[in-house]
């Protein structure tokens, strides 16, 4: 599902303005490309009415963001840039080889206070002080948390600010679907993986052969030949410890590992092969109907979240007027949708997948993020979803946790939770 696309239609508002563009690298050591652009017009339904509806005309486009929004779409790219411009730090540092031992210490060394308290108040509150307008937060932003978050502006400020990131231009997509990224990089780290599930950890003291105790961690898994296990020097867990999520038993710690009662957000997929019925969203004649991507407002009579046509991981095109044709639709919701829902969706369909699954944290702020060391050698990386869910988060989150355990396994303590990166690395520039 593309988030909402309005940098496009800055960029006449202020030429000068740089927007962001991510970086498109060579294909380098796991041999990826970038997909071809695909595009679809959008649409904004509040569950009665289009407030927004995207034109194939440019300047049609801008008019319409002038006339019901004036500068705020403007003024919230720069807002969004200037918090970007502070999170981007943390490539720097980590180049640098700089850790840090918490969440809330990796956010305050980007951003300052600035960050801790975005945290602790949600996008509605950090937005309406910055001077943003109800209409335009109400129309404009929260269609964007819904379709990234399932949630609306209640989320807290920064997952917010991350979830307004995906309104610039730029964004892509790897060929061939982004979950090569993981394989590929599964591949080029050469790291025997073990085909398993994780169900207890355990400490144990083994002697060295000079007779010296050492300290390790029992790792329980099971395979497809049974229970099995091995020991560690050190142990990452990339998966949420949450209730009923990765359901990992820390055995005979003292003290104990702390338990995480952070709720996960239900979001429901549905992969519809169908035709859109335009008379849904008040389109008598369905030739009319040229969106593909469809997003919502706060509502509680409205049971979809967004809905949009799936572009195929090799980069085909998609038809201009997707309702007239059979395309495949990826609809977000919070519930199951029933038949007589999908029937109202759609004027007919032939196929149907559903895939339910917790896709991100229930945010509400103020938010407490877990720690990233649970004991001496265990360190966690999901606590960063706390603060913000996404591939990108869950990257730093992954380096920042190799840096730590190799500062700490080594004593290079000078190289941790160090104040005033920023200043201390333009001096020695």
């Amino acid at each position: 599902m593309p988030a909402l696309r309005l940098t496009l239609l800055l960029a006449a508002l202020c030429p000068s303005l740089p927007a962001r563009q991510a970086q498109r690298r060579e294909p380098g050591r796991i041999g990826l490309s970038v997909a071809p652009a695909q595009g679809s017009l959008m649409g904004i339904y509040n569950g009665e009415e289009f407030v927004f509806e995207e034109s194939s005309w440019y300047l049609v486009n801008l008019l319409k963001l002038l006339w019901h929004y004036g500068l705020n779409p403007l003024r919230m790219y720069m807002w969004v840039e200037e918090i970007l411009d502070k999170f981007m730090r943390i490539y720097r540092y980590q180049t640098h080889d700089y850790a840090f031992s918490s969440n809330e210490r990796l956010l305050h060394a980007l951003g300052g206070n600035d960050f801790t308290r975005m945290l602790n108040q949600t996008i509605d509150e950090a937005m309406q002080k910055a001077g943003f307008s109800h209409k335009f937060i109400n129309e404009m932003v929260c269609p964007a948390m819904r379709v990234n978050y399932g949630q609306g502006v209640t989320i807290n400020g920064f997952v917010g600010a991350v979830s307004l990131a995906g309104v610039e231009s730029g964004l892509w997509s790897v060929k061939g679907g982004n979950k090569l990224v993981c394989t590929g990089l599964l591949y080029a780290s050469k790291a025997e993986v073990i085909p398993g599930t994780v169900v207890s950890i355990e400490p144990k003291i083994r002697p060295r052969p000079t007779g010296d105790p050492v300290k390790l961690y029992q790792v329980m898994y099971n395979t497809t030949s049974g229970l099995t296990g091995d020991t560690y020097d050190i142990v990452v867990i990339a998966a949420p410890l949450g209730h009923k999520m990765a359901d990992i038993t820390f055995k005979n710690f003292n003290p104990p590992v702390p338990e995480f009662p952070n709720p996960y957000h239900q979001t429901v997929t549905t992969l519809v092969h169908g035709r859109l019925n335009a008379s849904f969203f008040g389109y008598r004649d369905p030739s009319a109907f040229h969106l593909g991507a469809i997003f919502t407002t706060e509502n509680p009579k409205l049971f979809i979240r967004s809905l949009g046509v799936v572009s195929p991981v090799e980069g085909a095109g998609t038809e201009r007027n997707p309702s007239s044709q059979l395309a495949v639709w990826k609809v977000f919701s919070q519930e199951e949708l029933s038949k007589e829902q999908l029937r109202s969706l759609f004027s007919s369909y032939d196929s149907i997948q559903v895939k339910k699954w917790l896709a991100y944290p229930q945010y509400s702020p103020p938010e407490r993020l877990p720690p990233i060391i649970l004991h001496d050698d265990i360190y966690y990386l999901n606590g960063v979803e706390r603060a913000a869910s996404a591939m990108e988060m869950s990257a730093i989150a992954a380096k920042n946790a190799a840096l730590l355990a190799y500062h700490r396994w080594y004593g290079n303590t000078h190289l941790i939770d160090q104040e005033d990166l920023h200043e201390k690395l333009k001096t020695e520039l």
